[in-house]
This record gives structure tokens, sequence and C-alpha cells, in this order.
């Protein structure tokens, strides 16, 4: 495992920033002072004070890749179409302590962790699962998983082992145990309608499993934390949330249904995810209009239009312990914001 450490973005047309801690007030508060290169001058620059809400350096940072959290919060992996992963600190100096180069032959489409956060999960464009020791950057498996892409990956506990759940363009859905002495799958899912799998989650209990494809244009599922709720979203820009519960009162088990945040054209697979600090009250998409939209769950209300990115903001995740959120974009950055800060926009 290699390091890599990229100076900050400079020149002419960047923007300038000054952080400054307001020592008088609570340590929770700073000052921010914001002027545009080419005005410079302080007088006339933005000033504003926020209640800072998370352990972030600043209410939003600016990082290079792109995906999610190890599920301690500590760190955050990014993905990338180099074939490499790269794997940073979520707090200050948030640096990029680690490359994982050439995981993969193509393009890497998809991370989880193990749930101790100690191995990586990858699935790429090679039709493989690589899985990859974070301790000693060593793989530690390969599975040839699927006939061509692999498009998702997911991880659970079952029966006192861990699994993981992977769904590829050969539209099948495979369970692998790598705790096992053998390359094989454990089970497969194979619905016979030979539409690429787009998108694979686990229940919370591990014992079943949700997979969803281009038949019905999905690009994206994820578990509410409390198990009772499944999101959607698909390339017809719609976010459906269903009842997953054994015993949903709405026999169409639709619990909610928000729009708001734009596929676009490219027919991205583009992701969504829940709040996790506050037991799922939010839910956040990308979208192809280069915004990330932030739900109100309950009233089903838009909270945030988050900016910041220059192409579709295909990858979202959230904070396990703080409300933090991570976007990452075609344009290959990846931005780390806090959802209650004041909005700087």
């Amino acid at each position: 495992m290699s390091v890599r450490k990229d100076p900050p973005p400079s020149g002419p047309g960047m923007a300038v920033t000054k952080r400054a801690r307001v020592e008088d007030e609570d340590e929770n508060t700073m000052t921010l002072t914001v002027a545009s290169s080419g005005e410079g001058q302080r007088k006339n620059a933005l000033v504003r004070t926020i209640k800072r809400t998370s352990g972030l350096e600043a209410p939003i940072v600016s990082l290079t890749g792109a995906h999610g959290f190890d599920p301690s919060g500590k760190t955050l992996a990014a993905s990338s179409v180099d074939r490499s992963i790269s794997l940073w600190q979520t707090y200050p100096p948030h640096d990029n302590y680690g490359i994982l180069p050439n995981v993969h032959k193509q393009a890497v489409l998809d991370i989880a962790f193990s749930l101790d956060s100690e191995v990586l999960y990858s699935v790429g464009a090679d039709g493989y699962l690589v899985a990859i020791d974070l301790k000693t950057g060593e793989r530690v498996a390969k599975y040839s998983a699927h006939y061509g892409p692999v498009n998702s990956v997911a991880v659970t506990i079952s029966g006192g082992r861990e699994l993981v759940l992977t769904g590829g363009d050969d539209g099948i859905a495979r369970v692998w145990d790598l705790s096992l002495d053998t390359k094989a799958p454990v089970i497969e899912f194979d619905d016979e309608r030979d539409c690429p799998v787009t998108a694979v989650e686990w229940s919370a209990d591990g014992n079943q499993c949700f997979v969803g494809g281009v038949d019905n244009e999905i690009a994206s599922l994820a578990l509410s934390p409390n198990g009772h709720y499944l999101a959607t979203y698909s390339l017809d820009s719609a976010l459906i949330i269903y009842d997953v519960r054994p015993f949903a009162s709405d026999p169409m088990r639709v619990y909610r249904s928000l729009t708001g945040a734009p596929a676009g054209f490219e027919s991205a697979l583009i992701r969504c995810a829940w709040s996790k600090h506050d037991g799922g009250q939010r839910i956040a998409a990308g979208g192809g209009d280069r915004t990330v939209t932030v739900w109100d769950v309950e009233t089903g209300k838009i909270l945030y239009k988050l900016p910041g990115h220059k192409g579709t903001v295909t990858g979202v995740d959230l904070h396990p312990k703080e409300p933090i959120i991570l976007t990452g974009s075609k344009d290959s950055n990846m931005l780390l914001g806090e959802l209650d800060a004041q909005d700087l926009s």
C-alpha cells in the first residue's frame, strides 16, 4: 500500500477561504471569511458565524475520489475508474493515507467494508470480487464472481458468519462466504430475465436479500437503520421507500415516494443512503443536476439541495455517528459536509 498526499488546489479562479476559530465563543463556533480570488479585499468579503455540528476541519471539505465511510466512521474509501482505491481519514487533517493500486483489471464499480472495518471488499468491471486486508494492504481473496461487470456489493452477518452479496451484468446475484475453502458461491439467485443486476442489499437480520435490476430501472437500494424500510432510487428519478416489515399494512408496501433528484440523461447508477446518527430521519440521493438532495423522511419535504460538484453526483453516504454527508461525482471529487451546518451556498 503506497501513500499519496496531494497539494491543495490553487491558481487563478480558485476560491480563497480563510478560517479562524473564535476563541471567546463556544469552541464549536467559527467565523468563515470568503473572498473570490481577484477581488481579494477582506473588507468586501462575506463573513458569517456558523454553529459547527461535527468533528470536521471545516463545514465543507473537498477531497479527490468518491465512496463511503467504514462502520466506525473514522476512515473512508474512494473507488476509481483508474482501477485503484484510495483511503482517507475522515477527521483532520483528512489525509489520503493509502493507495491500493491496480485492485482490478478494469474500473472499480463498488466497494463495501467488513463490519469490523478490517477488510475492504471491491467489485469491478472485470467481473471479480476482491477482499483486501486494510492493516497490511494485501489481497486476501479474489473470486471470479460474474460474467461481465459486477455493479454492486453488500455485506452482512448471518449465523455468526460474514456474507458478501454481489450483483452483476449477467443478471445473477450471488452470496459468498470467504471463510470457506472454496471459490464457489454459497447460493445464487437468478430470475432468468437476463437483465443486469444493478443493486443488492441485505435485510437487517441477514436472512433475506433484496435485488434490483434494469428491468424496472432500479439503480440503488438502501435499507433503513432500523431495518423497516427499503429505499430504491431509479433511472426515472423517483426515490421510493418501501415498508419491508413482515406485516405491512399497505399491500403495495409504498411508504414514501420522493422526487426532486433528477437522474439525468447519462443513465448512471446513482446511489442513495440513509442518515444513521439520527436513526434514519433523513435520506439522500445524488443526481444528474450536479447536486445532492436530502429529504425529511417523515414529511417527504426536501431539506437540502447541496451544490459543489461539476458532474453527475453518483455516490452518497452518511456518517454513522455524526451529521456528516459524503458525496462523490463524475468530476472525480469528493465532498464532506455538515448536514446541520448553516447553508453556505
